[in-house]
């Protein structure tokens, strides 16, 4: 239990963690974040959108910390100047298109400060938008520029389609860039040190505290390397087994106030 340990920071990925399905911050949610300012708790968070699509939290939340875009690809502060960014090698950028066309996936590139398509109505475009509060850019090719590329996506509602392209990226890069489904329909590639067990390690010295009193809490694959790396970790019920088994501790599904449940109950 968090309560017998020392807890300064909470990293909490967003997605199916700190919103709930409907990709809304709830009133609960909202209060736990104040209670954790009000005990003296940081509180930061981590995502594989970009950092313009976490805006809209950064206010209701009061962030002070760095916001770790793109799976820890893109520190920003909270008026989203950059800290830090890492980008994918052309490379590498150039043989992941080539990996999630040839699985059958979509494949949408971030690039600077844009989001780019080729199709405006393929799949989870239309609610991803709204997620992020902002309009893709429809290219013909989006692997025509392969430079400044901080994240590629590869999308399909096929889900196994997704967990092959997955294991087939990881093994074909193998430490030469982090592959990881951030939803079951979402195969993110970053750069080699862009991923949410990095965030930690960033976190970590620049706001000088220790690896041991950092609490993080998610629900993908992706956030696996975050709970190794930190204090005491929490999954969220709607994660799948393998993510419980590598966490600390499980909280409610985020349906089911399943963050805020968790700060109640194992940090505060």
């Amino acid at each position: 239990m968090a309560r017998n340990r020392k807890i300064a920071l909470v990293l909490a990925d967003v997605d199916g963690t700190l919103v709930d399905e409907q990709k809304e911050l709830t009133k609960r949610a909202q209060a736990a974040v104040q209670s954790l300012h009000e005990a003296g708790i940081r509180f930061a968070i981590t995502s594989g959108r970009p950092p313009r699509g976490m805006a809209m939290l950064l206010d209701a939340l009061k962030l002070d910390t760095p916001i770790a875009g793109f799976n820890g690809g893109l520190f920003v502060k909270p008026d989203l100047t950059i800290i830090e960014q890492k980008t994918l090698p052309e490379q590498v950028a150039a043989k992941s298109i080539e990996l999630i066309r040839t699985h059958g996936l979509d494949a949408w590139v971030y690039r600077g400060n844009d989001w780019l398509i080729t199709k405006r109505d393929a799949p989870h475009v239309a609610r991803e938008a709204a997620t992020v509060k902002f309009e893709p850019k429809i290219v013909p090719d989006v692997g025509e520029k392969l430079d400044r590329i901080a994240k590629i996506v590869g999308v399909s509602d096929d889900l196994e389609k997704v967990q092959r392209c997955e294991a087939d990226t990881q093994a074909a890069f193998g430490d030469r860039a982090t592959a990881n489904r951030s939803q079951p329909y979402y195969l993110d590639v970053t750069h080699k040190d862009a991923n949410k067990g990095a965030v930690v390690e960033f976190l970590s010295p620049h706001l000088g505290i220790p690896t041991a009193e950092i609490a993080t809490i998610g629900d993908q694959p992706n956030d696996v390397l975050m709970f190794k790396r930190s204090g005491f970790s929490i999954a969220m019920g709607n994660a799948s087994d393998q993510v419980k088994q590598q966490a600390t501790e499980a909280t409610a599904s985020y349906n089911d106030e399943g963050f805020a449940k968790a700060i109640e109950r194992f940090v505060l």
